[in-house]
């Protein structure tokens, strides 16, 4: 299975935001190449929201370009089976933690959001960070910082704080 088919079983399948999925859907459907940065009316991306529950707080990003506090997250590249593993290689890459595990249960949330290349249809998981897990900055950050669960809405957009919120409500269900 490729990337794309992965993309639009993930999105069938996704329960919630169905306005929004159905954008998600009519955009691959519309755009073969809907995958990847190359795709100049806008693109899916998967991030993943780094999270450490047993001290209440996530790890967050100070994306290099855009100047904001963010989830990890970013293009599908060739590599990437399924839309997971994009999202898993993301959380890896620009946390610098190993040992990451996805939530179980597929994408926490979906975001639509206009970047400086395109349109992002992000496709959002949360990824558990390990005991004792040690960050390291990415050439695509200027910070890494952990958050207290109430320390987000300070710091973030609306959108990583709705991200969070869908991610502690999974993690009580």
């Amino acid at each position: 299975m490729s990337l794309f088919d992965d993309a639009v079983l993930v999105l069938k399948e996704y329960e919630g935001q169905d306005e929004l999925r159905r954008t998600y859907l009519e955009h691959l459907d519309a755009h073969p190449d809907g995958m990847w940065k190359a795709c100049g009316d806008g693109h899916i991306t998967a991030s993943a929201l780094v999270i450490d529950p047993s001290r209440g707080r996530v790890l967050l990003t100070l994306h290099k370009k855009l100047r904001m506090w963010l989830q990890m997250g970013g293009h599908c590249e060739p590599v990437d089976e399924t839309l997971a593993a994009a999202a898993l290689r993301e959380g890896t890459e620009e946390s610098g933690i190993a040992g990451l595990a996805l939530l179980p249960g597929g994408p926490v949330r979906l975001d639509r959001h206009l970047t400086p290349c395109a349109w992002h249809l992000d496709v959002q998981y949360a990824a558990l960070a390990p005991a004792g897990a040690v960050e390291a900055i990415s050439d695509e950050s200027l910070d890494l910082r952990w958050f207290a669960y109430d320390e987000v809405a300070e710091a973030a957009d609306q959108s990583v704080v709705r991200l969070l919120e869908a991610t502690r409500a999974r993690l009580t269900a």
